[in-house]
């Protein structure tokens, strides 16, 4: 099994990227890194190589050199006890009379850790407490001003760099918070987009196919009733079969090129979607099924463009399917078509060939399902159910805003 490494530059050396990566991954070693090294530091100042201890280091020097550190390596967990705990192990060496020089680093580190990751209002007493004894020794001591005045300095600039990197830190994650829920966004519209895409695919094919297989179906019924008493007949109606199975075909090349997304469908099988202009054909090949269909139409149409044409098409579509599904081609129907400038309404009754018509199981819905979906796009409503009699009654009234009426 080979090894786990860290991405590396070309000349071998770990990139900062990957650096800045194993950091954020494992922070309590990286402030136990930061207490060491903090220790190292007052260590060297201890040992005199700096000139800043006046006696010879003891072991109660020493000692505070190696506890006075310890507690950073909680600095990023408790930032604020951390500090008050270096404050007191810091005045609790001093009162012990501990040489500790460098001890002042411990503290700057934990004021560093407080103003990083709280809020201002505990970095900026923290700042005082840390300051405010140098001030009770210039007052003591003497003019000694200019060491008080560095020491102000550097603690205002640590607490400064501290709030300034969590605010940058801060407005950082909100960029990637704001970043990742765009993108969750842009997948669920993506997702929404592709779940519209193939309702609508499938509405068109259960259109399609289960029209044109009740139509094959019905004929296929009239010839083979024919066949022996009326042989040209029978073969005339089984033309009609082929040239509705044809039609078939095409209309589901047409949707299966929009499944796969080819632009250039096959020769021959470019087609518009039908409208208005093709509701008679439509009821022709029901008529030539065997149902009797009468078509009422009042008024003219308004210009509302193909996707309210198509709609009106597929609602009487569906509706005269179902009539030959359920009823039989010995059924009646009417159809009955009202148009207004801005409105549709659309009305398809049936005698069930006699029979009481009974409401559709929850697997046996899908016709319906489609018929209201298409109403509701156009802000309408979809009224089907058994009439108080035989047969069943369809009644659509879509209403078409002013976009979508064609100037």
């Amino acid at each position: 099994m080979t090894p786990h490494r860290a991405p590396s530059g070309h000349n071998g050396a770990v990139s900062p990227h990957a650096l800045r990566v194993a950091a954020r991954r494992h922070p309590r070693a990286v402030d136990a890194g930061i207490a060491a090294l903090v220790a190292l530091a007052c260590a060297l100042v201890l040992s005199g190589r700096t000139g800043a201890t006046v006696d010879a280091a003891g072991v109660l020097d020493w000692t505070s050199v190696v506890l006075l550190p310890v507690p950073l390596i909680w600095r990023r967990r408790a930032p604020v006890a951390v500090f008050a705990a270096a404050t007191v192990l810091l005045i609790g060496s001093q009162a012990l009379g501990a040489q500790s020089p460098a001890a002042l680093g411990v503290t700057l580190t934990a004021l560093h850790a407080v103003a990083r990751y709280r809020p201002a209002r505990f970095a900026w007493p923290a700042a005082a407490v840390t300051v405010l004894p140098g001030f009770d020794n210039r007052i003591e001591d003497g003019p000694a001003w200019g060491a008080f005045a560095a020491v102000s300095a550097v603690t205002v600039a640590v607490v400064l760099i501290g709030v300034n990197q969590r605010t940058r830190s801060a407005y950082l994650q909100a960029l990637e918070d704001r970043a990742q829920r765009l993108e969750q966004d842009r997948d669920q519209r993506a997702r929404l987009a592709v779940a519209d895409e193939r309702a609508r695919v499938a509405r068109e094919m259960h259109d399609v196919v289960a029209h044109h297989l009740a139509v094959i179906v019905a004929l296929s019924d009239g010839a083979a009733a024919t066949a022996a008493l009326a042989p040209q007949r029978a073969a005339d109606v089984m033309g009609q079969v082929s040239a509705t199975g044809r039609q078939a075909l095409g209309e589901m090349r047409r949707l299966v090129g929009l499944l796969r997304g080819t632009s250039r469908p096959e020769p021959g099988t470019r087609a518009p979607q039908p409208g208005l202009d093709d509701i008679t054909a439509l009821v022709d090949r029901v008529r030539d099924a065997g149902v009797r269909v009468s078509v009422r139409q009042d008024g003219t149409p308004g210009a509302w463009g193909p996707g309210a044409g198509l709609a009106v098409y597929r609602i009487v579509q569906e509706a005269l399917t179902n009539v030959l599904k359920h009823a039989g081609p010995q059924a009646g129907a009417e159809v009955s078509l009202r148009y207004r400038r801005d409105a549709a309404e659309v009305s398809i009754v049936d005698d069930g060939a006699g029979r009481i018509a009974r409401r559709p199981g929850i697997g046996d819905r899908h016709g319906l399902a489609g018929m209201a979906e298409r109403a509701t796009a156009y802000g309408g409503r979809l009224d089907a159910g058994p009439r108080a009699g035989p047969g069943w009654r369809v009644h659509v009234c879509l209403t078409f805003d002013r976009s979508e009426v064609l100037s």
